[in-house]
């Protein structure tokens, strides 16, 4: 994995058409651009002859004799306009080149499933004791892929987090929040509060403890930076652009985090890089229809922990391990049940190479629903944000290769809380390793959080 697209398509431009295939895309595009760099690169042979050209009749100046040399002169005059028509010739072809290049998706790794949409994507690991609905048994089963996982059946029916909150806790305003903001928006209050604080906490210590430098990142991006960083087909129903200004909202700290060396080379014995950044996300989810309108797992803002690495090309595969064990740990940590997924083609972001999501069990839904993305871009947003690295040694330099994973997205952590710590009278457990950052505040006792013990 140390190309560049721009090699791939000087060197195995089959690859990256047949990785469009996979991805149910157009490959005329990928055709283009071999057409172009081709003639890209035969111009640059014309430019550098004329060059030399132009070198030889230059220096030859000086040592004609005076008659010879007005000719010289208005020959070289004529040369350096030819050089320069060629150079501009050039600048164009490299820049129409390199507009095809930034709007092709990342190629695909070799185990990525192959298919058009999240039906596609492959289950590949399972962890934790599942809490079962008894009617819902067999729905549950059909969504293990003959996976063999230990359950619990309940006799009871629990409540959706949004019920929860709602009606049983009392601790979330979401008509309220609509009123004076739009659907999608909320207050919280009290204990959910604290909780939401508390899993960024523990994220933070978690991802600190590990060596990840923490990051608080600009909220807002330049227009020429945001679409370096994102698939805009991905994200063009999410993202929120300031009126009147060339400034966007951050739907995650990845974004910035990936700009922080935006045009810079790095010193190979400086990398990896590995940050954890502290954020808010701001989504508009305008490509959401109506789904999840209830509650606070899909709204237009929420905080999140996010994970990125710069690394060398040769380490990014390893380090796309480690980013999910590092997520594993902190919901292993919160005892939350989840699933594993291998992102199928036809659902991969254009930046990803490959993808895995972590799927957080949902009793009262009976279904696994996304907690995390992690993802490997390798040059991907590196080539766009010309950031390369340097080797002095071998005196040559490359593109980075840039990762990233979700640590913790707080309001959609509390609704697999909720739901899996929740107990038949209506009360909700906290998991063990939040007590800490709740009761040196006296905001909790050591048992429950929902609702407070008397």
């Amino acid at each position: 994995m140390s190309w560049s697209l721009l090699d791939l398509i000087r060197s195995n431009p089959d690859l990256l058409i047949d990785s469009l295939k996979k991805r149910n895309m157009d490959t005329s595009l990928a055709l283009k651009a071999v057409e172009l760099d081709k003639k890209w690169r035969s111009t640059l042979q014309e430019v550098d002859k004329l060059r030399h050209q132009h070198n030889q009749i230059t220096s030859q100046i000086p040592r004609v004799s005076p008659d010879e040399r007005k000719a010289k002169i208005e020959e070289a005059k004529k040369l350096l306009q030819v050089l320069e028509n060629k150079e501009k010739e050039l600048k164009q072809i490299e820049e129409e080149r390199d507009n095809i290049i930034r709007s092709l998706p990342n190629i695909l790794a070799e185990d990525v499933p192959i298919g058009p949409d999240e039906n596609y994507s492959i289950p590949i690991k399972f962890w934790g004791k599942f809490r079962v609905y008894e009617k819902d048994l067999e729905e549950f089963n059909k969504q293990l892929a003959n996976h063999q996982v230990d359950y619990e059946i309940l006799k009871w029916k629990p409540k959706g987090h949004a019920d929860m909150l709602e009606s049983v806790l009392k601790l979330e305003n979401t008509e309220k929040a609509s009123q004076v903001s739009g659907s999608r928006f909320y207050y919280l209050f009290d204990d959910i509060v604290w909780l939401d604080f508390s899993l960024l906490l523990y994220a933070i210590d978690v991802m600190t403890s590990k060596g990840y430098r923490l990051v608080l990142p600009p909220y807002m991006l330049r227009g020429e930076i945001i679409y370096s960083v994102i698939d805009m087909d991905t994200f063009k129903d999410a993202i929120y652009k300031i009126e009147n200004e060339d400034l966007y909202l951050i739907a995650t700290a990845e974004h910035p985090l990936a700009a922080l060396y935006y045009k810079e080379d790095i010193e190979k014995e400086n990398l990896p890089i590995k940050l954890a950044g502290i954020s808010p996300a701001f989504r508009k989810e305008a490509g959401a229809a109506n789904k999840d309108l209830k509650g606070i797992f899909r709204v237009h803002q929420f905080h999140k922990v996010e994970q990125f690495i710069y690394c060398l090309p040769e380490d990014s595969k390893k380090l796309h391990q480690e980013l999910l064990n590092n997520v594993e740990e902190i919901f292993q940590g919160l005892e939350i049940p989840y699933r594993i997924i291998n992102i199928a083609s036809g659902d991969l972001g254009a930046c990803a190479f490959k993808k895995y999501d972590l799927e957080a069990w949902m009793p009262a839904q009976a279904k696994f629903r996304e907690m995390v993305s992690c993802s490997n871009c390798t040059d991907w947003q590196a080539f766009r944000m010309k950031i390369r690295y340097i080797d002095r040694k071998a005196g040559k330099k490359g593109y980075v290769h840039t990762l990233n994973s979700t640590a913790i997205a707080s309001t959609r952590t509390i609704t697999a809380i909720l739901e899996n710590n929740q107990n038949e009278d209506g009360s909700v457990t906290i998991p063990k390793v939040l007590r800490k950052y709740l009761e040196p505040f006296n905001k909790a006792p050591k048992d429950y959080i929902y609702p407070r013990k008397k």
